[in-house]
């Protein structure tokens, strides 16, 4: 008896081992082809692509060729992107409503009706098939209306999810089933996954999961799109039924088909997400929980993005914990071999740090002596425009003087003498003009002879045709010397304006022309103030 009872531990442990490294190779392969699902959805493109091109190549007069090549493209977005199926199913629309071709209205309103539901919009969908006359329908337009309007029943019971209201929408979704059902005829693969759906909502899951079991053999021939279809109802029955394993992975593959098959209006990966994060997979949880509000916000599936909203603050709030987890553990490591590295390193950083200071001090010396140099460089800069200036100054004053000397000794002469009118005429001979010419003569030249590069330096803070150049018969003109003011120290609008004779308006104005010229105006001050006189090496430019 014990050697019984150890013999079924030891086959219920390997099955549940095998079973996890199942679930875990699903999962890679799902993360590999999410992975290529740029290539999946390039292909896609390439069709639509083509179906654009043969489109825009048909006469307009075409309208069997124009009407199936805009459901072509409608089928190429119905389960991609709501808003480009839409455009297609709206043309076919007006398309048949133009021709007055009811069978295809109603055909486009079925159409219609399928991504309103996809979306969310159950009341609209309702509102789309309510309108088709069904007697003038295809037998497939048909199972595609009644399947829709089944569809639109589930889905209303799974979102109300009482005891009131939900029974009778699920009553009415199978009677729509067998309606789609009645149309199938030959089609076996549609009648088998009705009937499979049928089961599922009755609960009948063991008829639903053969039902459904039957599309997944491999000698059926089914799309990827159904494929994903029926691995997910096949596994929401398995996780109703408690054989979670076996419904996880399922869930996993219908997620894979639905990559596969470019199919952004997905319900696997929501559910996938859900589950790992009850099992406490946060991270692949987290991370597939990510990717389905991508695809539910590029599709634009409202209901979608509401049944995400509800889990995923959960999900974040689970990784942020993981992560906060893995991160002290981490950091308790890494203090531990901290420790360890501190007690091996002590000696060599006290050795370290005495280098250091070595170091810090020649920095510091080094820096003063560029200080020094600095320093030296401006004192340098500011003897050699004093002792220019100050003797320019003391040669000006005494020729005033002298003049003022001589004026006097005339005027007492001629006041001696009672001529009147020749002191008159001696002051008269007083030229203001003639003397402030002479004294910016006086001061370009002087400004020059300390600043060489000015108006070479001063000239590359513009473009070429904003250049400043003075006349041949001028060393600088009144723009140039307004600056050259500036950079001698003389700020003050003002007092530029008194040395200058120009109102201190036309001083502002000046300025600010030549500034906003320049090729940075909010560093032009900056870099005239820069332009450097010749240095002790006998170099020039700017600073």
């Amino acid at each position: 008896m014990n050697k019984f009872f150890i013999l079924f531990f030891f086959l219920l442990s390997c099955s549940c081992v095998y079973a996890a490294g199942d679930t875990n190779k699903l999962l890679e392969e799902l993360k590999a082809q999410i992975g290529k699902r740029e290539i999946y959805d390039n292909n896609k493109a390439l069709r639509i692509k083509k179906l654009k091109i043969y489109q825009s190549a048909l006469s307009k007069n075409d309208y069997n060729s124009q009407f199936n090549t805009f459901d072509n493209l409608y089928n190429e977005y119905k389960s991609y992107q709501f808003d480009s199926a839409y455009v297609y199913v709206d043309k076919m629309i007006y398309m048949s409503k133009l021709k007055n071709d009811k069978p295809r209205e109603y055909y486009s309103y079925v159409k219609l009706a399928f991504i309103l539901l996809s979306s969310g919009m159950f009341h609209e969908a309702f509102e789309y098939l309510n309108k088709v006359d069904v007697s003038v329908l295809t037998n497939a337009a048909k199972i595609d209306y009644y399947f829709f309007l089944a569809r639109c029943n589930y889905d209303v019971a799974n979102y109300s999810n009482d005891k009131y209201f939900t029974p009778d929408y699920i009553d009415r979704g199978n009677k729509f089933i067998d309606s789609a059902i009645s149309f199938c005829g030959n089609d076996r693969i549609s009648e088998i996954y009705f009937t499979g759906l049928q089961k599922q909502q009755e609960r009948n899951f063991d008829e639903g999961r053969v039902e459904f079991s039957k599309l997944l053999n491999p000698k059926m021939q089914i799309t990827m799109h159904l494929r994903a279809m029926v691995s997910c109802a096949l596994g929401a029955i398995y996780l109703e039924t408690n054989q979670k394993e076996e419904g996880l992975n399922l869930m996993i593959k219908s997620a894979i088909a639905d990559v596969k098959s470019s199919t952004r209006e997905t319900v696997a990966l929501y559910t996938l997400a859900n589950l790992l994060y009850k099992e406490g997979n946060i991270k692949d949880a987290y991370n597939f929980i990510q990717i389905a509000q991508e695809d539910a916000d590029f599709y634009g599936a409202r209901q979608r993005k509401i049944q995400i909203g509800a889990i995923l603050p959960l999900i974040a709030t689970a990784e942020l914990n993981n992560s906060e987890h893995q991160k002290n553990q981490f950091l308790v490591l890494l203090l531990t071999i901290t420790t360890l590295a501190l007690l091996v390193v002590f000696f060599l950083v006290m050795i370290g740090q005495q280098l250091k200071k070595l170091k810090i001090k020649e920095v510091i010396i080094e820096g003063k002596n560029l200080e020094l140099n600095g320093i030296n460089e401006k004192l340098w800069e500011d003897s050699k425009i004093k002792e220019e200036y100050i003797g320019q100054f003391f040669k000006e004053i005494s020729g005033y003087i002298l003049k003022l000397e001589n004026l006097k000794i005339s005027v007492n002469a001629k006041l001696s003498m009672k001529k009147y009118d020749a002191i008159h005429t001696l002051i008269d001979h007083i030229d203001i003009k003639k003397e402030r010419k002479n004294l910016y003569y006086s001061f370009d030249h002087i400004f020059i002879k300390i600043f060489p590069n000015f108006i070479g330096v001063f000239n590359e803070l513009f473009d070429e045709k904003d250049k400043i150049w003075p006349d041949s018969d001028e060393v600088l003109n009144t723009d140039l010397r307004i600056f050259a003011l500036i950079r001698m120290g003389i700020t003050d609008n003002d007092t530029i304006a008194k040395i200058l004779e120009y109102s201190v308006n036309t001083i502002y104005v000046y300025k600010m022309r030549i500034k906003a010229k320049s090729l940075n105006p909010e560093l032009f001050e900056k870099r005239i103030m820069d332009i450097r006189t010749i240095d002790t090496f006998g170099k020039f430019g700017v600073s």
